[in-house]
């Protein structure tokens, strides 16, 4: 397993490498850019960034990103009237002095060592910021998938033991209902029925602390903390659960009707001993097949608007307003983060496979 783990490890290399490609590659079709939003600000107008004249198909970026082709017959919205050399000098600042093969090698060199280099507006390191903004993402994004697993298992396999039965009815037709409620819907009935916004002030509105949380002990931040986290997370699960009960309880009802169920069954074994013992390790290894999957769905995807909705400051914000205020290395820096961490969940997956059955060895197929 540790020479399978060490190959892995190595393919990471060029997989990000091919990821950050294809960024770079899409990245160079979107229109505006740095050096026109600098220009739009001297000039007095909406900081925005904003087209190009000449019909230009490709926008100016930094030194992570789109090329700029300010040469003869190309000019920046207005630009007019303003010194040439000071527009060199914009262009050099964010890197457009550089073609982009060469901007994009020296991107990934500095990536290879987490040098992700320096926001353009917020004047501080990527790194730091994308580190900064990571705890909140990863809060959402691990409680939600672990509160999903932890209700959804146990009721995937009771509802393959009362396959059929009333309960098995009334209980799809919940999950299914929940699962048809978008998360961010269901977050503002959760403002406005729990949140002060009509009948209940229970819960704060925003934020993931209380202003005076510098004074609480650890307890009271533990506290503290569940109960500014409790109506994200529960608008992020809500639709969380159904996909997630069917596939466990198709995995036991597959794996009940075979013959070594039936075997056990024969030999006078409790139904529990038969379930647990001999049904579980077999039926969880396509749920547990799903793990990494679904963290990295409600990582990626399922925060941005939960955390818009309740003001929390986390990764899906950041880069969302990255790329609406044209911030590259904030966008190809996040980018890099949500790679490495779905390769990594994805490693994570095969350790528990083998974890939870040793008869699976990687080592003896080809990676």
């Amino acid at each position: 397993m540790a020479s399978y783990v060490f190959k892995r490890l190595l393919l990471m290399i060029p997989t990000l490498l091919g990821i950050m490609l294809v960024s770079f590659v899409i990245i160079q079709f979107v229109p505006g850019g740095p050096v026109e939003r600098m220009i739009a600000e001297l000039q007095g107008h909406s900081t925005s960034a904003t087209a190009r004249f000449g019909g230009s198909s490709a926008g100016e970026m930094g030194a992570t990103g789109i090329q700029s082709t300010t040469g003869q017959g190309s000019k920046y919205r207005g630009a007019q009237g303003l010194d040439p050399e000071f527009i060199a000098e914009l262009e050099a600042l964010y890197g457009f002095d550089k073609p982009a093969h060469e901007r994009f090698f020296l991107m990934a060199r500095n990536y290879l060592h987490f040098d992700l280099g320096q926001s353009y507006y917020r004047d501080i390191d990527v790194l730091e910021l994308v580190l900064e903004k990571m705890p909140v993402s990863i809060s959402l994004g691990l409680w939600s998938t672990l509160i999903i697993y932890l209700i959804s298992i146990p009721l995937g396999i009771k509802k393959a033991v009362r396959d059929g039965t009333h309960f098995d009815i009334w209980t799809s037709a919940a999950i299914f209902i929940g699962y048809a409620i978008p998360s961010f819907m269901f977050a503002i009935l959760l403002i406005v029925v729990f949140a002060g916004g009509r009948y209940f002030d229970l819960f704060p509105l925003r934020g993931l602390t209380s202003d005076n949380w510098e004074e609480m002990g650890p307890i009271q931040l533990a506290l503290d903390y569940m109960w500014h986290m409790a109506l994200p997370i529960a608008a992020m699960v809500i639709s969380g659960f159904a996909s997630l009960t069917m596939l466990t309880k198709n995995s036991f009802l597959d794996e009940i009707g075979k013959q070594y169920v039936l075997t056990a069954r024969a030999k006078g074994l409790a139904e529990k001993q038969v379930l647990y013992g001999h049904v579980f390790r077999n039926a969880m290894l396509i749920v547990i097949a799903g793990f990494p999957a679904a963290f990295v769905h409600i990582f990626f995807t399922g925060s941005l608007l939960i955390e818009v909705i309740f003001s929390l400051d986390g990764l899906g914000l950041l880069g969302y307003e990255s790329i609406i205020n044209r911030d590259y290395p904030v966008v190809l820096g996040t980018l890099y983060f949500y790679g490495l961490i779905g390769l990594v969940m994805t490693l994570i997956r095969d350790i528990v496979y083998v974890m939870v059955d040793p008869r699976i060895d990687f080592e003896a197929r080809q990676v």
